[in-house]
């Protein structure tokens, strides 16, 4: 256990990560989003992402055989969407549209253009979609809600969200937007945002949408794309028994190494100690013994390859986030010469491993499928 603490000072030069990189990549949290072409799904990604609309859609590829997919970042992707594109067909089949979407993230979003009534086809897919029992969370935007006048503004979003929900079975969580105002907003942006972090937490963690009242906390936002990446990889090979001992400890290396040289620091004894040092003087000893602990239970039959398998995932994420965004902190310090309390460090610690151990339990349900199989 205590090689763990040995791996962050003098990592492995190439360590075998292709792997883990690999699971990661084959199992993104996904948006499944279904809407007839110009509903505004272009708009939509193009909002959570912060890319054009012509950025977006010239970077799907395909997926199934009626869906392109498009991974963001494209070098280091977190969250992936996935794009219906064959709704209007009569012999659309959503079988494997559903497979991919079920095994790689779990939730599906309905996106209407509130002028639109005639919704046929996303009906008849929706209504397919609940037979599969696949999908647990689901959420309708409607679209363009400013381009109609006032007064027919809630008939006609009210129209459409009655039909999609006779046609699910049951209430669905909506939001009304605009993506196209005069003057470059989004109008209910927020909501739209809190909604889908509600159904998708990684989201949360992706997005920083307050004013920063640091110069440290926007050093942060830009990086946090990298640091979500590897916390999601270090996750995904914590599945396996045994596997999470060797290989977490190296991705976590490596996101240490990354994020130093991003502040010009160099990363060696010096500097490890200096930063273990801040997060307390047991840390070192408590992250080897749960990280063992860890990978103990995963060989417990039936319940260690389930459960516990999941229950490590997560972990593994959330102290790979807390340590990535303690770092950030750390290095922007050291690169201005500036000293941090020890106290302000663990306190980032512990609120940032909150935040993403509550990321990663969102998955927990996809990741023990995935797992199980």
């Amino acid at each position: 256990m205590f090689d763990a603490i040995k791996e962050f000072i003098n990592p492995s030069k190439n360590p075998d990560l292709s792997q883990a990189h690999n699971f990661q990549k084959d199992n993104l949290p996904t948006l499944w989003l279904l809407g007839k072409t110009g509903s505004g799904k272009s708009h939509l990604i193009s909002a959570l992402t912060g890319l054009t609309s012509v950025e977006v859609g010239n970077g799907f590829s395909p997926c199934t055989k009626t869906s392109t997919s498009y991974d963001f970042p494209t070098d280091k992707p977190i969250l992936r969407f996935l794009d219906t594109r064959g709704l209007a067909e009569a012999d659309y089949d959503p079988t494997e549209d559903i497979k991919a979407c079920s095994k790689q993230g779990h939730a599906l979003i309905v996106v209407a253009k509130a002028e639109e009534s005639e919704q046929s086809a996303i009906l008849s897919a929706l209504k397919s979609i609940k037979k599969y029992k696949a999908i647990k969370h689901i959420l309708v935007v409607h679209t363009a809600i400013k381009q109609v006048s006032e007064k027919d503004r809630l008939r006609l979003q009210q129209h459409n969200q009655q039909q999609f929900e006779k046609a699910w079975g049951t209430k669905i969580t909506h939001v009304v937007v605009d993506f196209e105002l005069d003057d470059g907003s989004i109008y209910n942006k927020s909501i739209l945002e809190k909604k889908l972090t509600d159904i998708l937490p990684i989201i949360g963690c992706m997005l920083d949408d307050k004013e920063h009242i640091s110069v440290e906390e926007e050093n942060f936002n830009a990086l946090i794309t990298e640091v979500l990446w590897y916390s999601g990889t270090a996750s995904g090979t914590d599945l396996f028994p045994g596997v999470g001992l060797v290989s977490v400890p190296a991705i976590q290396a490596k996101l240490l190494h990354s994020l130093a040289n991003q502040y010009d620091i160099e990363w060696n004894k010096r500097t490890y100690s200096e930063f273990i040092g801040t997060l307390g003087a047991g840390f070192g000893l408590q992250y080897a013994l749960k990280l063992g602990g860890r990978q103990l239970v995963k060989f417990i039959p039936g319940y260690g390859q389930t459960v516990g398998a999941v229950a490590a995932a997560a972990m593994s994420f959330a102290t790979t986030y807390a340590l990535g965004r303690v770092a950030c902190k750390y290095f922007y310090h050291k690169s201005k010469g500036e000293s941090i309390s020890a106290d302000e460090m663990q306190d980032l610690y512990k609120s940032a491993f909150s935040k993403g151990k509550k990321s990663a339990d969102a998955e927990s349900e996809v990741k023990e499928i995935i797992n199980a199989s």
